[in-house]
């Protein structure tokens, strides 16, 4: 291990006592937990969908020539294997990082290879969503008695796809949420696990399915789902700042990323007119319309991102606010006054200025380039939409343009010149006084 060696190193050169050099140890030892080869965890999870698949391919090329007994034998035989590589893994791997996922994910595979072998043979009849429903009740105790972040993620996967499938076969999806709060569930449960890639993954699928699931929740109130899916945004990012999570690297969080980036490119998008002069004509008003589910979902998500928001900034000392923080708050707003004026989409366009400019300030307070080229990439983004939207002359534009990127190219500049120059006043070991 590198630490270790560079720890050896510091030893022999007399930079550090015995005492020290032992306690560092002790600190690595417990952070890393049971030591688990990386590689060999990921080419067991790769090696069980392979055999799955494989397995299924090779039943399929001769599967009408086989009689229905020994089609309904075969069927089971990959649900009979891979229940046994759990029962093996239980009892004699159980601490086997590699056996417990790729056990679970050969299961969750032979499951559904089972239950549509099965179907097919004796020709029962059914829709798409109640097998894949079928699939997830029956993979779900996988989770937990495996304790396995791949079988998770893989029914995080399903009960997305559980969801899309029912709104185009005009069912109802509302099942999916109760479902995906059982994944939550395990997500909370097994959070002592963080830092982990099996962590980083779940903090990427469960902000981008609640995402692609909740437009299913559209019926006839439309222009309310703006509100629920700007609310959900401000939640998810509310949520990537939680303890748990706020210490965690940029492209860790997920939540943070999609919360932020999900806000503007909803707001860009209603930078233009065409929403707002359709608003301004749609008669959405009636008199079932507190019952509808584009109002339930709006209203739920409102009231979760508002109390997040309460309880972030309550405790917080000192008191800060981030670009995309309150935006859900100023975009209801902005919303009840598109219902009447066109001055709405000033505010948006207004709106998604303030969002750069802060978050390039933001960058510049922290020495990070990356937040920092985030801020000019949302300006840019904004001009770009005012280009194809007013009718201003070609050379104005273009002067637009060059002005953008040599805004790119002087924060950077400065940036890096910025960064050189604090490097270079930490003076070198030899200087520091000891005490």
């Amino acid at each position: 291990m590198k630490v270790r060696k560079e720890i050896t190193e510091l030893l022999n050169a007399g930079i550090i006592t015995p005492e020290i050099a032992e306690r560092i140890n002790d600190y690595y030892d417990k952070k890393s937990g049971p030591s688990q080869n990386k590689i060999v965890i990921v080419f067991g999870i790769l090696g069980a969908l392979l055999v799955g698949l494989g397995i299924i391919l090779i039943l399929a090329s001769n599967w009408d020539d086989l009689p229905r007994t020994i089609k309904t034998v075969i069927a089971f035989v990959p649900l009979l294997i891979g229940q046994f590589c759990c029962g093996y893994t239980l009892i004699k791997k159980e601490e086997s990082v590699a056996w417990r996922e790729a056990s679970s994910t050969f299961l969750i595979i032979a499951i559904g290879a089972t239950i549509s072998l099965i179907s097919q043979i004796y020709n029962i009849p059914g829709r798409f969503d109640t097998f894949l429903l079928t699939w997830i009740m029956l993979s779900f105790p996988i989770i937990y008695i495996m304790r396995s972040s791949c079988a998770s993620l893989m029914y995080i996967i399903l009960i997305t796809w559980y969801g899309c499938i029912s709104y185009i076969d005009d069912t109802e999806s509302y099942l999916y949420w109760g479902l995906l709060l059982l994944a939550l569930l395990y997500y909370i449960l097994f959070k002592q696990e963080r830092g982990g890639n099996f962590f980083t993954f779940h903090n990427w699928f469960i902000p981008l399915s609640a995402i692609i699931v909740l437009g299913t929740v559209a019926r006839d109130a439309e222009p309310l789902m703006l509100i629920a899916y700007v609310s959900l945004c401000g939640l998810i990012y509310q949520i990537g700042n939680i303890p748990l999570l706020r210490d965690e690297k940029i492209r860790n969080n997920g939540y943070l990323v999609l919360g932020s980036l999900g806000t503007v490119v909803i707001l860009l998008g209603l930078s233009f007119d065409f929403f707002w002069s359709e608003l301004r004509d749609d008669q959405f008003w009636t008199n079932d319309l507190l019952k509808s589910p584009e109002f339930i979902a709006a209203s739920l998500l409102s009231i979760a991102a508002l109390i997040l928001f309460i309880m972030h900034k309550i405790n917080q000392r000192p008191f800060e606010l981030k670009p995309v923080e309150p935006v859900f708050i100023l975009f209801f707003i902005i919303w009840m006054i598109g219902l009447t004026s066109p001055m709405a989409i000033v505010f948006v366009n207004l709106l998604v200025l303030g969002i750069g400019v802060m978050t390039i300030r933001e960058g510049a307070k922290l020495h990070h380039l990356g937040i920092l080229n985030y801020g000019l990439l949302i300006v840019t983004a904004l001009v770009i939409c005012r280009f194809f939207d007013t009718d201003l002359g070609f050379i104005f534009k273009g002067i637009l343009f060059v002005g953008v990127g040599f805004g790119f190219f002087f924060a950077n500049y400065q940036m890096v010149r910025k960064k050189k120059s604090v490097s270079g006043n930490i003076p070198p070991t030899d200087s520091i006084p000891q005490n």
